[in-house]
């Protein structure tokens, strides 16, 4: 219980760093390597990303099985467990480094017609650079996933601030003495090595983790496979929703628009880390819940009270970027990237519903019931990818964001709502009248921040925004604490005000 809390409270440090760094790092370095530059970066990255879907979804199967296997196995029936898994994911290293060879041998045809000679040699490099990356970190990732089974979240959590925090102060030297995105690669590269052998440290010294060979009856091995092949299709989902609008754009339209979107794809990831930072670290408990048969209703209770709290971050953020995004993005990217908004407020409205309901995918994999929703995704991921070419060609960004948005509501706001319901039997309607109930408060702050908005009528700058964000939330906290909140939900905001001051 203690190393949740802490894992849970030290993924939102992670996250507030995340957001302090950015604020601070993100404009210097976007102005140190200009908008083609940045855009070229993250077009590789996002390319590249793609070979982490050759994870096949065994990171989560680690999770599963090892936390199964604490509450109802045997120390060397893990042992056994581990050397499977590092056998597979060493495979995966190999198969990710020739996968990731034939990109680069090919790069040429997928950007010849839209970067310049100078940028498809930096690309070159950078490519090299981060499929070496990515392959390395497929054995070495076993680790951090056995730490998550054990419940070690504050060793993973306190690993992942440092690096947020880091990154900068190393990355930055480098930029104001000449060098541009290749140095940031390598900068990352080495970050991610450090931590990934960190965790293999901590696993041998402090876990006595063991590899073993073993035998393991053919009926597992397709329990495994199974389970594993449905959070691959989930990564794939990930992957085509968060990376391959950057992809099409970088063949349709080249790095400024890339640039663009992927500034609007930092505020998504910002969004979707805040509502993960809770049910993270939920998982291995309900999965014991689900060894040990808990009643449905019990379940249900642990959606409703986890998605309430999600509810109160993530509707905070989507309302408050409604009310000042574009004056933030202005002031904090440029008037260049202000396209970005539109793209965010589409792309947040859409996520509003699986944000909220994640417990809901954990219990799903937790009873390794996740064949129908992955297979769901899938197909709308596809059709989502298949109609982002024309839209973005038509509309650029946007277009990519309205296609993901509307695949995200269908699937999971229409199509899981009714498996949920139907199939395992959550009390879904007692869920979202929960939403529901705080959502009027949400609607008032909309009401009430427009209304001050334009009766203030104040000028772009930062002393400006940062008066007016901070009456907004004032009212808003004012606002959910007497009029939305149930009453252990204000008891916990009281022990979090009492802690705060002690």
């Amino acid at each position: 219980m203690n190393q949740r809390r802490w894992g849970a409270s030290l993924s939102y440090v992670n996250i507030i760093a995340t957001i302090v760094v950015g604020l601070v790092y993100t404009p210097i370095m976007l102005r140190l390597l200009g908008q083609s530059e940045y855009g070229l970066y993250s077009l590789m990255g996002s390319l590249v990303g793609y070979l982490s879907v050759l994870d096949m979804g065994l990171g989560n199967t680690i999770v599963r099985y090892t936390a199964k296997n604490r509450a109802d196995g045997t120390a060397e029936i893990e042992g056994k467990l581990n050397g499977l898994f590092l056998f597979i994911y060493s495979i995966i290293g190999i198969v990710a480094l020739g996968v990731g060879l034939v990109l680069y041998a090919n790069i040429e045809n997928l950007f010849g017609a839209t970067l310049s000679m100078g940028e498809m040699h930096r690309a070159r490099i950078m490519m090299l650079l981060l499929i070496f990356n990515v392959a390395i970190s497929f054995p070495l990732s076993i680790f951090s996933s056995i730490m998550q089974a054990y419940e070690r979240f504050i060793f993973l959590r306190v690993t992942n601030i440092l690096r947020v925090l880091l990154n900068p102060l190393l990355v930055l030297p480098f930029l104001y003495w000449g060098y541009g995105s290749v140095m940031m690669v390598v900068i990352s590269t080495i970050l991610n090595l450090a931590c990934l052998l960190a965790n293999c440290f901590y696993c041998f010294r402090y876990l006595d983790v063991r590899f073993c060979r073993g035998n393991f009856e053919k009926s597992f091995l397709y329990e495994v496979a199974g389970y594993s092949f449905f959070i691959f299709l989930n990564a794939i989902m990930d992957k085509v929703y968060w990376g391959t609008g950057q992809f099409v754009l970088g063949i349709v339209s080249g790095t400024i628009q890339v640039a663009i979107y992927a500034i609007a794809m930092q505020f998504m990831m910002m969004y979707m880390n805040f509502s993960t930072a809770i049910s993270a670290v939920i998982l291995p408990k309900v999965t014991m819940m689900v060894a040990k048969h808990v009643e449905v209703s019990e379940l249900t209770e642990l959606m409703i009270r986890i998605g309430r709290l999600q509810y109160l971050l993530v509707g905070y953020i989507f309302v408050m970027f409604i009310l000042v995004g574009s004056e933030f993005i202005q002031l904090w990217a440029g008037p260049a990237y202000l396209t970005a908004y539109p793209i965010v407020i589409l792309l947040m409205a859409a996520l509003l519903i699986p944000l909220v309901q994640n417990v809901g995918i954990s219990i799903l994999q937790a009873m390794n019931l996740n064949r129908y929703r992955m297979t769901t995704y899938t197909i709308c991921a596809g059709v989502a990818l298949m109609i982002s070419f024309p839209l973005a060609y038509q509309f650029g960004g946007i277009g990519c964001a309205i296609a993901t948005a509307g695949s995200l509501f269908i699937s999971t706001g229409i199509i899981m709502n009714r498996y949920y319901a139907n199939v395992i039997h959550l009390g879904v309607r007692e869920f979202w009248k929960n939403i529901f109930s705080m959502s009027k408060g949400m609607a008032v702050l909309l009401i009430l921040g427009f209304s001050l908005k334009y009766t203030m009528n104040l000028s772009l700058s930062w002393k400006n925004f940062i008066f007016y964000t901070g009456i907004s939330t004032v009212f808003y906290a004012g606002i959910m604490y007497f009029w939305c909140m149930n009453e252990s939900e204000k008891a916990l905001c009281q022990q979090v005000i009492r802690k705060i001051r002690r």
